[in-house]
């Protein structure tokens, strides 16, 4: 399959690169120059504009924001001024739902496709093709990005027909793993204060009522101080609350402890923790009791 990708950052590489390796043929792009280097190795091509990433059966984006989507895919030369009609952009960014619905209107007036496919996932899962993805379009066209979905990850979730569905899928799940950090962090505090072992405590916790891989990944960061290279940043976190708030409020959903939640990310960032990984966030409690 002919498939450009947009964006090489620690997700999308990896991503990239497993697409590569199941024999695609995969033109790469990333706004800042130098990171396609590796996958140029393993056989990828790079492509000098958006446009010359749009010219296969397929497009994927993995960026960072809903800035950063916009810029490519509504730009004089982006994705939907240069993508083939009947072609697909598959969205597999943490976007708002806001957006998604604007990309899926703006793609089907340009004759094109348009599906969400965000992922779960850290960066060694992306690289692993260990992802979880969460899908939603037409499921014609989902159908023809199987070999795709198989590539990259590890199970994919299909969720309708309406590709918005997706995106409020997966601001909900990083919802609930900032709470999990969050709580967490606070049970660490409250107990490493009195002097428990905080990996013995972890070790508790996931062997008998916490046995989710978010508790054993985010509770191995939080107990020892590992936030740092970040593989989720901070201001990410904070971004993916803000837009859960947000479509909390267009759906008259309160969400009182994702406003919790967004102050304590800006608490974070304010203080430093700006290049973190949001996993940071679990450290707060501790910093609060002087600890």
């Amino acid at each position: 399959m002919k498939i450009g990708f947009l964006g090489l950052g620690q997700m999308g590489s990896g991503m990239a690169a497993n697409l590569v390796k199941a024999g695609n043929h995969v033109t790469v792009y990333n706004r800042s120059p130098g990171k396609a280097a590796a996958l140029l190795e393993q056989g990828a091509t790079e492509a000098k504009s958006v446009a010359d990433a749009c010219h296969g059966e397929a497009v994927i984006t993995m960026v960072a924001d809903d800035k950063a989507l916009q810029a490519l895919a509504f730009g004089e030369h982006g994705i939907i001024a240069t993508l083939p009609k009947n072609a697909i952009h598959i969205s597999c960014s943490t976007i708002s739902v806001a957006l998604s619905e604007k990309l899926t209107e703006a793609h089907e007036a340009a004759g094109q496709r348009f599906i969400a496919a965000p992922v779960f996932g850290r960066p060694d899962a992306a690289a692993a093709a260990k992802l979880a993805v969460v899908a939603a379009g037409p499921a014609e066209t989902l159908a023809d990005c199987t070999q795709i979905f198989e590539a990259i990850g590890h199970r994919t979730f299909i969720l309708g027909d309406k590709p918005p569905i997706a995106n409020l899928v997966k601001l909900s799940g990083n919802f609930l793993i900032a709470s999990v950090i969050e709580t967490l962090g606070e049970a660490m505090a409250l107990v490493g204060k009195a002097g428990v072992d905080l990996h013995a405590y972890l070790d508790m916790l996931t062997s008998t009522l916490f046995s989710a891989p978010v508790y054993k990944t985010y509770g191995g960061l939080i107990a020892g101080n590992k936030f740092e290279p970040a593989g989720f940043a901070a201001p990410l976190g904070q971004k993916d609350i803000r837009l859960t708030l947000a479509a909390g409020e267009h759906l008259g959903v309160p969400m009182p402890v994702a406003s919790l939640l967004r102050d304590r990310f800006l608490t974070l960032i304010a203080t430093g923790g700006e290049n973190l990984d949001w996993s940071a966030l679990g450290k707060l409690a501790a910093k609060d009791s002087g600890q």
